[in-house]
């Protein structure tokens, strides 16, 4: 089971509207960790990466942009400037 295939994917948006990335931002964080304001990673078997495609499809309008990266195999990540750290941000809604 050490061997299992995985994906790393990163997922990143630009969602005008607060309801749909709102919406959004919640069905990444189910998957993975945030990055970013608007990307995330993730590190997900292959059925749940299928599973996450048909998920995110549902959410944006023509309006939105999304772009899911999988990388497979030996690919690497390089990180410059501020370390990451995986924190829960405070969401304030008016």
């Amino acid at each position: 089971m050490a061997n299992e295939r995985k994906y790393f994917v990163l997922i990143i948006y630009d969602i005008s509207d607060n309801k749909r990335r709102n919406k959004m931002s919640k069905l990444l964080k189910s998957y993975g960790f945030r990055v970013q304001r608007s990307a995330f990673e993730s590190i997900i078997k292959p059925e749940k990466y299928k599973k996450l495609l048909k998920e995110i499809q549902k959410i944006p309008d023509k309006t939105d942009s999304v772009r899911v990266y999988k990388i497979q195999g030996r690919g690497t990540v390089e990180v410059f400037g501020e370390p990451f750290s995986i924190e829960e941000e405070e969401v304030i809604i008016i």
